[in-house]
């Protein structure tokens, strides 16, 4: 399964944070199926304040394939979602996550993330993570 890095966990991979999820990002490197967004790579770049991180960072990330994100009907399903959570109490993550989590559902992609505000996405909608002990 192809496996969409999010801004979370790219952001503690650079800052050299050590994780599961940055642990696993390291393994599959170089030989897994792992693409970033638009949306993702725009995220992660804005938080480089130095010329030359920036740079470093937009070159590594322009190696793996890219998806773009966004278009009217995947919007649309955005608000559907954000609807669907809104009905079950959960909470809602801003228009970027939701942006990205309906996208990976569409697109049936892993979403690698650090980030609680995905967690409504999988336990009500479906979102699926990468598993560690899964062969990709």
């Amino acid at each position: 399964m192809k496996v969409l890095v999010d801004t979370s966990v790219w952001i503690d991979y650079f800052d050299g944070v050590v994780s599961p999820r940055t642990d696993y990002l390291d393994e599959i490197l170089g030989w897994g199926p792992v693409r970033v967004a638009d949306l993702i790579v725009g995220e992660v770049l804005q938080g480089f304040p130095d010329d030359g991180d920036w740079e470093r960072a937009r070159q590594a990330l322009e190696k793996f394939p890219s998806f773009a994100i966004g278009g009217p009907e995947l919007v649309q399903q955005s608000a559907v979602h954000q609807r669907v959570l809104r009905g079950k109490g959960a909470p809602l993550p801003g228009l970027v996550d939701c942006l990205i989590a309906t996208f990976c559902i569409q697109k049936n992609l892993a979403l690698l993330h650090a980030d609680p505000g995905f967690e409504p996405f999988e336990r009500y909608l479906g979102l699926k993570l990468p598993d560690p002990g899964t062969p990709l």
